[in-house]
């Protein structure tokens, strides 16, 4: 695939990678992807993340072996491999780099700034240098972020909602998480106004000392808990959720994979929605749009979802009020 780089500007050099349209290619060309994550290829929540991505490209008419094919990389949550699995995923010249969040994408972008890469899940993709703006990403990378200011301040006034005689809450983010440090400073008028402490606590990648961070909730009292979108935070899910079960501590969590595995409470972006708006811009860029001119998204859809079982293990009672809100209801 012939791509051409233009030089703009006096004095100072703009790279603009040019992208051939991809809709000129062959008729029954079989197009290759490349799919880059940074979870365990046997986690079970990225074994369905990835099975609803798949479906979304079915849905628009793309068959595994027929029309294209996915090249699979998974850094097994150690984020250090993942420069090596995105030049991998490169050097086998794929059309196309769906990757699962920031880090994933920074990995890819450092490895190419040719190949369109479509990003299922962003963090903070202005803040961590992806793309110029949503409007108008201006380089090689688009897709969705799942990002917005208001969500840890509506995860914690749902907290405070089925536990209000709590006062001190705990904030569970990865220490390089920027996207969850912004959202945690922007809460801070949510818990003024909620009369309540909301605390960073902080757990550093690859080795998270998750036990740590709960010993440090404990000592302080920590009354509620919320956890962090982070790929380290939940890449620990399991072991988060037997934690706040053992120590009791009511929590809310970023995805409805917690609630699912285990977690009282979750509230975010409808994760089939998001993936099968991935698949989307997958199918845009192969018949011939660029990522520069491919507006970011955000999220659309939200889920509330209310585990009965998880709560009545840690000895909670979730107000009528509060179920009556809910999408989903574990019983």
């Amino acid at each position: 695939m012939n791509r051409r780089v233009f030089v703009l500007g006096l004095g100072a050099s703009l790279f603009a990678p040019r992208f051939s349209t991809l809709a000129q290619q062959p008729a029954g060309k079989i197009w290759r992807i490349g799919y880059l994550t940074d979870a365990s290829a046997s986690d079970p929540v990225s074994v369905r993340r990835l099975d609803l991505f798949r479906q979304g490209l079915r849905d628009l008419g793309y068959v595994e072996g027929k029309n294209i094919n996915i090249e699979y990389r998974y850094a097994e949550g150690r984020s250090e491999r993942l420069p090596e699995l995105a030049k991998e995923l490169v050097g086998l010249k794929v059309d196309i780099l769906v990757v699962a969040n920031d880090r994933t994408a920074q990995a890819a972008k450092k490895s190419t700034a040719t190949i369109p890469i479509v990003m299922t899940s962003s963090g903070n993709p202005i803040g961590n240098g992806l793309i110029a703006s949503q409007a108008r990403p201006g380089g090689n990378v688009t897709g969705l972020t799942s990002y917005t200011a208001e969500l840890l301040g509506k995860r914690l006034g749902l907290l405070k909602e089925v536990v209000p005689k709590v006062s001190r809450f705990a904030f569970l983010n990865d220490q390089s998480g920027e996207a969850s440090a912004e959202a945690f400073k922007d809460a801070q008028s949510t818990a003024k106004f909620l009369r309540v402490k909301l605390q960073l606590v902080e757990v550093k990648a690859p080795n998270p000392d998750i036990e740590g961070a709960f010993r440090l909730m404990l000592k302080d009292r920590i009354g509620g808990l919320v956890t962090s979108p982070a790929p380290p935070i939940a890449f620990h899910r399991k072991r988060i959720l037997e934690l706040t079960e053992k120590n009791r501590i009511p929590a809310i969590h970023p995805a409805e994979q917690w609630a699912n595995a285990g977690g009282m409470m979750s509230y975010g972006a409808n994760t089939v929605e998001q993936l099968r708006r991935a698949a989307v811009f997958v199918d845009k860029i192969i018949k011939g749009r660029t990522p520069a001119d491919l507006p970011v998204e955000g999220p659309m859809k939200f889920d509330f979802v209310i585990n009965l079982q998880a709560a009545k293990k840690i000895g909670v009672t979730v107000p009528q009020s509060v179920l009556f809100r809910a999408d989903k209801v574990i019983q």
